[in-house]
């Protein structure tokens, strides 16, 4: 007799939660490395990354050559440090322009693993913009 009741009740769960997913709503697309660089960093650090964009004649401080990150680190792309450097973690100086990117930051988390062998959960958009950078090098 419990069965009997179980089984139409069962059924009328799933019903309902069928019919509280959406047809035709499409995951939000994620923006790639590519379009996050050409939204945020095209401005002052130019679209080569050289540190030559349009806006950046007017800051007191000249944006980054972002094609020599891994030249200033003996040959190794410092990954981590831009991920830090972008996300806003290294810490606010007063000399600092860059502004921090929050929304990089809301995106879903991968593992991601910068060099030191250990997997550290880290926002998509930030580890996709960061291969971008590193794409960059010369």
């Amino acid at each position: 007799m419990q069965r009997v009741f179980i089984y139409p009740l069962g059924m009328a769960v799933l019903a309902v939660l069928a019919a509280c997913v959406m047809p035709g709503r499409e995951a939000a697309s994620v923006p790639t490395g590519a379009q996050d660089f050409a939204e945020h960093c095209v401005a002052c650090h130019g679209v080569s990354g050289k540190g030559d964009g349009e806006a950046a004649a007017g800051l007191a401080k000249k944006p980054a050559d972002l094609t020599q990150l891994s030249a200033k680190n003996g040959g190794v792309f410092p990954g981590t440090r831009v991920m830090a450097q972008i996300w806003g973690y290294t810490g606010r100086d007063a000399g600092r322009v860059m502004p921090e990117f929050k929304e990089l930051l809301e995106s879903e988390t991968v593992l991601f693993d910068g060099g030191d062998g250990i997997e550290t959960p880290t926002p998509l958009r930030l580890v996709q913009l960061a291969e971008y950078v590193k794409g960059l090098q010369e």
